[in-house]
This record gives C-alpha cells, structure tokens and sequence, in this order.
C-alpha cells in the first residue's frame, strides 16, 4: 500500500517540521497546496465570510488556545493541512478571503459548515443549510477566478497546477451532518450518498482538467465515534455500540460513503492514467488514533468526551457549543482527541496527519516515491 509519502520530498522530510514555515525547497516537485472542504480544513475563510450560528465562537479563544492565535481553525491549534504544508516546508496556506495574502504557495478554499451538494439540494428536502454554506461548485468558482487571475493562459495555469497538491476536503461531511442532526433517517440519508460522491469526484475532475496531476481525495471520519454524534444519538441498548463505544449503525453509514468514494475514485484514477490519484483513509486513520490512544499519549479515559463544551457523558451539547458562556475548557488539550465535539485537537490532527503520511491509511497499491522525491 502506497502511503501519502509518496507525495513528499525526501525521505529526510518525513518528519514533521515545527519551526517557523518558510518557502519551500527549490527543487521539490511539489510547491504548493490548493485545498478545498470544509471545516476540517477551513484555515480562517468562514471567520472572513462572518461566522454565525454554532460557528459564531471560532475567532475567539478558546479557539486557537494551543497555538496562541485564534485564526478561524475549528480547533485549538492546527490543522491537517497545516501539518502538510509544514512536511512539504512549505508556508502554512492562507485563505482565499483573507485580503493582502501571498498565494505564492496555494492557496484554501475551505470553508467551515461547507457541504459539497448545493443548498439547493437540501432545500428540496426540508434539510436547513447554513446561510453561510460555500459548497463545492462555489469553491470550485473560487478556484477558477484565482486561476485567471494569476495565470496568462490554460497552459500557464496548467504548468502550475504540476507542481501543487490538490486537496480535495475532506467534503461531504456536512450533507449527512444536517440531515442526521435534523432527524432524517439513516436510510434516507443513505439515498444521496451517490449524489455527493458523484459531486466530489466530477469537482476532482474539473480541477484534473484545468492542469492538476497530483490529488487527494479523503473520506469520512468515523462518526460514531464523535462526542455529537454519541450525545446526539445515546441508546441504552449496549448492541448498538461497537467494542469501542462508537455507534455501529452511524460507523457504518461512514464506512457505505467511503466504498462509494472508493470505488469512485478508482474509476476516475483509470480515466486519468497519468494523474496521481490518492484516497486517503480519514476513517482507519481516525481508528489508528483511538485504538492507539493511551500509547499515542491521549487520556484513554476521555477518547469520546470533547474538551471544550457544556457537560454530559460526551462534554457535548448542540446548543451550547464550546466558546459560549456556560462551557469550560480542559487544561491540556494535547491529552483529548475532540476539541469541541465536532472536531480534532490540534494534537489529533497532528496525529492522524503523520498516521496518513507514515502509517500507509492511502490507496492505490503501488510504489510512486521515485514521482515526488527532490
């Protein structure tokens, strides 16, 4: 199994770097990182847009607490996009919104609360979106307006989209968080995994055809495992927990969208023989980190409570998110795996980002290191 190692320099850059980002090494094949998704890897575009809502508390502390800076981040400190960039040595990547940014090296199009179907879609079905909602075609606009603004022509633009790293979310998420979080069914939701599969993949092949050769496209976390999901969806019903108290049926839903995408994806790697196609395994990742936990250095006996929220089993309550009056903070994040219920730590993203790029959670089966080394 090939591991996101693949994509870097060097052997000698695998381990990850915390000193201040510079520019990147001169002659690596990859230079720069163009992410879309939501707020997985949102880097400060929502806090720029104006968040509101559940994300209302995101520019502030505790947001942010771990690196000192509230940035916009849904976490205390970074992101896995962060730990990306600083393995490539490459500057963290700024938001599209952000004004006077250098996009030098990438650029994010990311943005918290994101899904990758149109509200449109949801509308139709009663499924409320956030106001603020950038879906995919949105972020694909983005995209192509940063394109013609920087590049003379498609074959300029093409030269280089060779050398970035085109992160495709993770997406998708956010379409079967509203509707679970609003009582639609399991099976219900369960009927539009192709549609946003499809939008995932078709948003792939757009960025493929404007000159892109090397991509990763991630899949779902685990969400049985999540504090929301746990407090959301509590049943005193011991079967309906797997051997590490995360909800099967929810794991499952997860794991159906990650065969689809999969199988997706590989369809896509075949019609583009030429482009580096990557799945990369959010959900085993996350697996490695929660059935590693104690080893890794987490508190084995908070791997499902938040540490920044209201209470409860989980330290989760949808109306009243981390941030708010009412809620508190642990004193060491680096010893929980959730931030605020919905999200990582900076340490679990830290450490889910080294599982992907070392531990070998990516498809396809083969060998490209000799591809991306300096």
């Amino acid at each position: 199994m090939a591991s996101l190692a693949s994509f870097f320099c060097s052997l000698s850059m695998m381990i990850f770097l915390f000193a201040a980002p510079g520019r990147g090494t001169k002659n690596c094949f990859i230079d720069s990182i163009y992410s879309f998704g939501d707020s997985i890897a949102d880097t400060g575009n929502l806090l720029r847009q104006g968040a509101v809502g559940m994300f209302a508390p995101i520019g502030r502390f505790p947001y942010g607490k771990t690196m000192n800076n509230a940035t916009g981040r849904c976490s205390d400190g970074l992101l896995m996009i962060d730990y990306f960039a600083l393995n490539l040595n490459l500057p963290l990547v700024d938001p599209y919104l952000l004004e006077g940014a250098d996009f030098r090296s990438g650029v994010n199009f990311a943005v918290a609360g994101s899904t990758a179907l149109d509200s449109s879609f949801f509308l139709q079905r009663s499924i409320v979106t956030p106001v603020a909602n950038k879906p995919l075609s949105v972020q694909l606009q983005w995209f192509k307006t940063h394109l013609n603004s920087t590049c003379s022509s498609p074959t300029e633009c093409s030269r280089k989209l060779e050398h970035a790293l085109i992160l495709m979310g993770e997406i998708g998420g956010n379409d079967y968080n509203n509707a679970f979080f609003q009582g639609t069914s399991i099976d219900s939701v369960k009927s539009f995994v192709p549609q946003v599969v499809d939008r995932i993949v078709s948003a792939a092949k757009e960025v493929i055809d404007a000159g892109a050769v090397q991509l990763v496209i991630p899949g779902n976390f685990p969400i049985g495992c999540m504090p929301s999901y746990l407090t959301m969806f509590y049943s005193s019903n011991p079967s309906d927990y797997d051997d590490n108290n995360c909800l099967k049926d929810y794991n499952s839903f997860a794991m159906y969208h990650n065969q689809q995408l999969q199988a997706a994806t590989e369809k896509l790697r075949q019609s583009y023989p030429k482009v580096t196609l990557m799945y990369a395994d959010y959900y085993q990742a996350f697996m490695y980190l929660l059935n590693n936990a104690a080893k890794l250095g987490f508190d084995k006996d908070s791997v499902h409570e938040a540490c920044c929220g209201a209470g409860g089993t989980y330290n989760f309550d949808i109306k009243l998110m981390c941030g708010l009056p009412g809620t508190s903070t642990c004193s060491d994040p680096t010893k929980y795996i959730s931030w605020d219920g919905i999200h990582l730590t900076q340490e679990a993203y830290k450490t889910m980002a080294q599982a992907l790029i070392m531990q070998g959670f990516a498809f396809p089966n083969h060998n490209i290191h000799n591809q991306w080394k300096c």
